[in-house]
């Protein structure tokens, strides 16, 4: 690492949290689907929330994004406690298998997100290469392959203002290369300023494009931090996200 890159490392490690989670509660009857759930999300950071399916990964994306209600915890947005109403505001949530607007032209539907969010015709087109949307604009939603329909919904996510984004399974429905190609992606935004929160259950795919980790199993958080942090915790050095993860739950 360089000393420059070492350096922006440091005063990012030294800011303080852009959204601190608390103690996250969520109850269905008997069974606790969040069990208490904290952890820190720090700005232009990409930060996963990894674990296999079933983990709580799902359910805790909708608590942080005010779509289902808590029986405990809070968020603290720049140190200020951030109610459901207000989220709309800081964070945009994607999620996993949504294809909206099935009857639609692709570019008229890129055309009307972009208007809502004021984006310019420049930014439109420059989203549009960046995901490789290019071949289907022509196209109905609903004739859309998987893998464009996540093209399209990632597309309409980065034509958001909100500084969080928040995805569930962003790599969903992508062949190798194109998942290489959305990683690059994701980095460049990230780069640029905009700070992520992906739910992966690939565990490489999740080390490859991740910052840090959030282990997540049954609904509580089993280890947190950057990977050479998680290997310390665990004393396994060297050791793959996968080795860690295995190790912790």
């Amino acid at each position: 690492m360089s000393v420059t890159a070492a350096m922006a490392n440091s005063v990012v490690e030294r800011a303080p949290p852009l959204l601190r989670v608390l103690g996250l509660a969520k109850h269905y009857g008997e069974q606790h689907a969040l069990a208490e759930i904290s952890f820190d999300v720090h700005a232009g950071e990409v930060l996963g929330l990894i674990g296999p399916n079933g983990a709580g990964k799902t359910t805790l994306l909708e608590a942080l994004a005010g779509l289902i209600p808590v029986e405990a915890g809070e968020l603290v947005w720049r140190d200020t406690p951030t109610p459901n109403a207000e989220r709309r505001d800081i964070m945009f949530y994607l999620p996993d298998g949504l294809r909206p607007w099935d009857d639609e032209l692709v570019m008229r539907v890129l055309t009307f997100f972009a208007t809502v969010h004021g984006r310019t015709a420049r930014e439109v087109t420059e989203t549009i290469g960046s995901v490789g949307l290019a071949p289907v604009l022509r196209k109905r939603v609903h004739a859309l392959s998987k893998g464009y329909a996540r093209r399209l919904m990632l597309a309409l996510a980065l034509l958001t203002p909100q500084p969080l984004l928040l995805m569930d399974e962003p790599f969903d429905g992508f062949d190798l290369r194109q998942t290489r190609d959305v990683m690059g992606l994701i980095r460049r935004v990230a780069a640029a300023g905009r700070t992520l929160v992906l739910a992966i259950h690939q565990l490489a795919d999740a080390e490859r494009v991740c910052d840090r980790f959030v282990l997540l199993a049954d609904g509580a958080v089993r280890g947190a931090g950057t990977l050479d942090e998680l290997r310390a915790q665990t004393k396994l050095m060297p050791a793959s996200l996968e080795d860690i993860f295995l190790a912790l739950t």
